[in-house]
């Protein structure tokens, strides 16, 4: 490198500040040295280190989040199935058909959750298929997530990369497409 370029360079490097040693962990006195508590035995006020550090939390503290979210759904699903969305006034109409007349993806997932609440399969998924299909991956990921937690595994994690989230919005929006066509009447509530 010429003079020059060597002077740009180093206009353009970033100066940090020394980084600090690490502190000292605070000073123990050795046992039976002044200033030991009599009678404490050696190693007393010895800092916890390792796994034992952080003490593991209770079954009942990991059980708590999988078990008030699945009462949640529960509890949902229990009004729903107590108050008949085919029943008009007791839910709002969805806005995108009240405006236009399109099915939406959601169309028909609370006449499906009344149905799936009621045990009949074959009507919630007329109701709304795509409905049916996320009650069961909820379903599996909350058998999921109580195992570990019960286990004391970490919490499973719904990660999806990119392209599936694409495909997933894709196959919404197929699903919503062809149940507002006349050949795909079969998926409209």
């Amino acid at each position: 490198m010429t003079g020059e370029n060597q002077r740009v360079d180093a206009s353009r490097t970033p100066r940090t500040a020394p980084v600090p040693p690490p502190a000292a962990p605070p000073a123990v006195p050795a046992p039976h040295a002044p200033g030991w508590p009599p009678g404490a035995p050696p190693g007393a006020f010895a800092a916890p280190h390792g796994p034992a550090a952080a003490a593991p939390a209770s079954r009942a503290r990991r059980l708590a989040a999988p078990v008030l979210t699945l009462a949640g759904a529960a509890a949902a699903f229990a009004y729903v199935g107590a108050v008949d969305p085919n029943e008009p006034g007791h839910y709002p109409v969805c806005p995108l058909f009240r405006v236009t007349g399109i099915l939406c993806p959601g169309c028909g997932g609370l006449r499906s959750a009344h149905a799936f609440a009621h045990g009949d399969l074959i009507t919630a998924l007329g109701a709304n298929a795509l409905a049916v299909v996320a009650y069961f991956v909820f379903a599996g990921f909350m058998a999921r997530w109580l195992l570990t937690a019960w286990r004391g595994a970490p919490t499973p994690r719904f990660a999806l990369k990119g392209p599936y989230w694409w495909a997933l919005g894709g196959l919404a929006l197929v699903f919503c497409v062809v149940r507002n066509l006349p050949f795909g009447s079969a998926l409209a509530p």
